[in-house]
């Protein structure tokens, strides 16, 4: 860090079922950003995709009153990205930036399309690449990669919006191969546990299988479990670190969306009440998938185990995890010994560190 301010860029909200986690999470990372290190930027996306900047942009949407706002633009000058307003017919240049950070979740968001978008801009960007960003959201893809890296997975099962709607019925019976019940269903590309639902018999899978769809195209089927559910956060770039493991006790049958937000603080015990030898394995698989889909910046790892046998099985990474109050991403490195205002420090700095690395690849070829 120098003695120069940063001049950052906040990105939230967003065309994502997770647009309200969004502004939960921006309002956290927001309320630690030193203003003696970072001239802040916030910039704002609806739920229909628009941009917009202006003062106070994030309490306005927190507040649904974007009317004072004005339509945002981040373009890419003579090898300079800044940020614009559009005003009427003109482009009103707002300042230069040098680095974003996307508190954003979910699709168009945490699934690699906003990373591609700053990688053209050829900026600095805190948290995971195009291609981690997008393994890692998708559940489907992410399962086949971790297991081809020795991680065990449960049994699943993906299929496609149209063969739900067009067949639910061939749909069921094969879902039902894939283990009894109970049967996990969930949008293939979401978090927050939106769109998921725990199905005991053929009537509540009907059902939920229609109602992941409505989030997704594709949906995923897994095995379910009588689940102890572990979470592990980890943290850099070429030399990731890794978090004590901690255990969530849902209120609910698993940890729901309303578990998550509305219910205040989850009942959580960090560390995880497991003996080192199972702490180190699951931290060694968690560096494990972090690194099978080049992870870098920050993912939240989360594991099952069965309470019956114990076996451990791997659920899925997180690339942009919740970080509200309560999240666990931040909680678990505060319980390791680093604040939550460093850790925004050390992500912001990540990217930076991120970003002069890829600047030493050469985009032109030469005998």
């Amino acid at each position: 860090m120098t003695n120069t301010k940063l001049k950052l860029g906040i990105i939230f909200g967003g065309r994502s079922g997770e647009h309200a986690v969004s502004l939960m999470s921006a309002t956290s990372v927001r309320s630690v950003l030193d203003p003696s290190k970072y001239e802040v930027f916030e910039i704002g996306v609806t739920q229909e995709g628009v941009w917009l900047t202006g003062s106070n942009a994030l309490q306005a949407f927190k507040e649904g009153k974007q009317e004072s706002l004005h339509e945002a633009l981040l373009l890419n000058t003579a090898g300079e990205v800044s940020l614009f307003s559009r005003q009427g017919e003109k482009l009103k240049l707002i300042s230069p930036l040098d680095v974003v950070f996307p508190v954003l979740h979910g699709t168009f968001g945490e699934d690699g399309t906003i990373q591609g978008y700053f990688e053209m801009l050829d900026i600095a960007y805190v948290g995971a690449g195009v291609l981690a960003s997008a393994v890692g959201m998708d559940k489907a893809v992410c399962k086949h990669v971790v297991q081809n890296a020795g991680i065990p997975v449960l049994e699943y099962m993906v299929f496609s919006r149209s063969e739900i709607r067009t067949n639910l019925a061939e749909v069921v019976h094969k879902a039902e191969g894939v283990a009894p019940y109970p049967l996990f269903v969930k949008p293939v590309n979401l978090g927050s546990s939106v769109g998921i639902s725990k199905t005991q018999n053929r009537e509540e899978l009907h059902a939920a299988l229609q109602k992941a769809a409505r989030f997704d195209r594709r949906v995923l089927v897994e095995r379910g479990l009588d689940a102890r559910e572990i979470e592990i956060s980890v943290l850099g770039n070429e030399n990731p670190q890794v978090s004590i493991p901690g255990e969530i006790i849902p209120k609910d049958v698993f940890y729901t969306y309303m578990d998550k937000y509305h219910h205040g603080d989850p009942e959580v015990l960090i560390p995880a009440p497991y003996d080192q030898a199972m702490i180190e394995r699951i931290q060694h698989y968690a560096l494990q998938a972090y690194r099978a889909i080049d992870g870098a910046g920050l993912a939240r790892v989360d594991f099952l185990v069965d309470k019956p046998s114990g076996e451990l099985y791997f659920s899925e990474i997180n690339t942009m995890p919740g970080f509200t109050s309560i999240s666990m991403y931040p909680k678990l490195w505060e319980a390791s010994g680093l604040s939550y205002p460093a850790l925004v420090d050390r992500l912001i700095e990540l990217a930076l560190e991120r970003k002069a690395e890829q600047d030493q690849t050469i985009r032109k070829y030469e005998e």
